[in-house]
């Protein structure tokens, strides 16, 4: 997923990292990133949004948005987030976010303005009641592919048998 986020015109990245950050920091130390260790990651995705978050601040206090995206998504690519980017700029709606399956969804990309509601988060629940409740200051972009993520050894093998790639 990092290499896919390189190729995009973000300024920075920052990667949370929570309950295996022992094993996957090591891949990651010759990476240019931010890494946020989570260490409330037992609470859920919150937990990590609201980590992201404060590192961003922390370290880039004058950012102006926040791309949210899962490294369980296999088929997003830096095209797709590049998409993201120009919708929110010719919408100018605070949020943009990929449509599929009758959801709305990662990846999504938050204006500053919505840091706040991103850090009153709980519990295992990601930033879909924002973009509910925000609805129409939500512009979006179709992503069909959207739908396919990798949570268990299963999915990973299954996706390995149906990837054209």
């Amino acid at each position: 997923m990092l290499s896919v986020i390189k190729e995009t015109n973000l300024v920075s990245i920052v990667v949370v990292l929570g309950a295996r950050s022992s094993i996957i920091i090591h891949e990651l130390d010759n990476e240019k990133i931010i890494i946020a260790h989570n260490e409330e990651w037992s609470e859920g995705i919150a937990s990590s949004i609201r980590a992201g978050i404060n590192a961003l601040q922390k370290n880039y206090p004058g950012c102006d948005g926040t791309l949210i995206t899962l490294v369980d998504q296999p088929y997003i690519t830096p095209s797709l987030l590049n998409d993201l980017i120009q919708i929110q700029k010719k919408s100018g709606k605070p949020v943009a976010a990929c449509k599929y399956e009758n959801t709305t969804g990662t990846p999504a990309l938050f204006h500053q303005s919505i840091f706040p509601e991103l850090l009153n988060l709980k519990g295992d629940k990601g930033a879909g009641k924002i973009l509910q409740q925000r609805s129409g200051d939500v512009a979006t972009i179709d992503f069909p592919m959207g739908r396919v993520d990798i949570d268990t050894e299963d999915d990973y093998q299954a996706l390995q048998q149906n990837d054209p790639g």
